[in-house]
């Protein structure tokens, strides 16, 4: 099995890095569904993926992250909640299909999630699809061609990947000279 990211605490662990952050933020989870949680010195704990996320952006003062206009940001929100909600929350064979088709469909005339700008969006779905993604078969791999072509992208953009096994997508072809 594919090392992966663990929704919460190894994940945002892995965007403070990408993001040049210093290391020090202590993360835990709450409840059944394991919904993470950031200790703050100065108040309350911060709750969710996509809050913690958008904080550490900030932080990072990398706020481009979120996008620039107001659509791109709410593009940004628009895949932030279907991470949290479909990615996250599918557990079945037939929402993994669902998901993907959904997301090759959208990647058919882009090269990022919110158009043509790398955000949040890109980092935290690449992260909650890499589990998936190492699992399939180089054949489901082509079905989902668009999917596979901003997946493959986004494993290359420095600083995303780290530790995550790297997942291939081509496939090694044996010609033969028999005339």
């Amino acid at each position: 099995m594919a090392a992966a990211a663990r929704p919460g605490p190894e994940e945002l662990a892995l965007l403070e890095q990408l993001l040049g952050l210093p290391k020090g933020n202590k993360y835990g989870v709450q409840g059944e569904r394991k919904i993470p949680v950031l200790q703050t010195n100065n108040g309350p704990g911060l709750t969710g993926l996509m809050t913690i996320a958008a904080h550490l952006v900030k932080q990072a003062k990398k706020d481009q992250l979120l996008g620039n206009t107001a659509e791109e940001k709410a593009v940004v929100q628009q895949w932030l909640e279907y991470r949290v909600t479909r990615v996250d929350g599918g557990s079945s064979k037939e929402d993994t299909r669902i998901i993907l088709k959904d997301l090759n469909v959208h990647l058919e005339d882009k090269v990022y999630l919110a158009g043509n700008i790398f955000t949040l969006a890109d980092v935290l779905m690449y992260y909650g699809l890499h589990h998936i993604m190492a699992d399939l078969t180089v054949q489901e791999k082509e079905k989902y061609l668009n999917v596979s072509r901003w997946f493959n992208h986004i494993q290359h953009y420095p600083g995303v990947r780290q530790h995550l096994s790297k997942v291939i997508f081509m496939k090694n072809r044996l010609y033969t000279n028999a005339h």
